[in-house]
């Protein structure tokens, strides 16, 4: 895994820490976009309800890591419901923004920004975690492997989202268009939904379970949302 995720990991911070942070900052606002991003905005605000649906309505008292925090919007929302939230990412512009568009006096204290790696156990150890479109572009196994360094630290439930494989997905993915050229971001990788559960409940040794999954598409937005909750 490290090879390959250090790369990885290296190439998202450099694209959304700098060539697309003003980007992500206006995709993640309620300023005016293009029809596709549009789209995008429209599947990614479905996710974000879909995530935060199957969480409790009321999170007081519970801790929560938001994993590839971007520029907050779930990280909010958690807090909103009375959570204490860990928010982490690789691109230290995306937390800035994040952090600067928090203005809520009430929900200050309850957000700690931070810019690192998701996965390091030094973060502590929460009762929920959420890594919404924050995985998408690494390869199933280190997925699998991501994910197994942070379930040990969570005590209820952890949700992610992928990019599912269908073949509209995977042929816009083999002709390298899930991201426009000029963009030069990294590829979206899909993986089966299947799959990645069945690996994930095997490399917990039958202490995680895949309890449900949903998929949203929205123009050229396309992920799916699995729940994995302590068997």
């Amino acid at each position: 895994m490290e090879t390959t995720y250090q790369n990885r990991r290296t190439e998202l911070q450099a694209y959304f820490g700098d060539t697309a942070a003003a980007a992500w900052e206006k995709l993640t606002s309620t300023a005016p976009v293009s029809g596709i991003r549009a789209a995008v905005r429209a599947g990614r605000d479905a996710m974000h309800e879909t995530v935060l649906s199957w969480l409790p309505d009321d999170l007081t008292g519970r801790s929560v890591l938001d994993a590839g925090c971007g520029t907050g919007t779930f990280s909010v929302a958690a807090a909103g419901r009375g959570a204490e939230v860990l928010a982490i990412d690789i691109a230290g512009p995306l937390v800035e923004i994040a952090a600067n568009r928090l203005t809520d006096p009430q929900l200050i204290p309850r957000i700690t920004w931070r810019v690192g790696d998701m996965t390091h156990p030094d973060l502590g150890v929460f009762d929920h975690a959420v890594a919404v479109d924050s995985i998408i572009h690494y390869e199933e196994a280190d997925m699998e492997a991501m994910v197994s360094r942070i379930l040990p630290r969570i005590r209820r439930s952890l949700i992610l989202t992928h990019a599912p494989r269908t073949a509209l997905l995977t042929a816009m993915h083999t002709a390298g268009k899930l991201f426009p050229r000029a963009d030069r971001a990294p590829a979206i990788i899909p993986v089966s939904g299947a799959s990645l559960a069945r690996r994930i409940e095997a490399a917990s040794g039958g202490a995680f379970r895949v309890s449900r999954r949903k998929r949203i598409s929205s123009g050229f937005y396309f992920s799916e949302a699995m729940e994995i909750v302590r068997a």
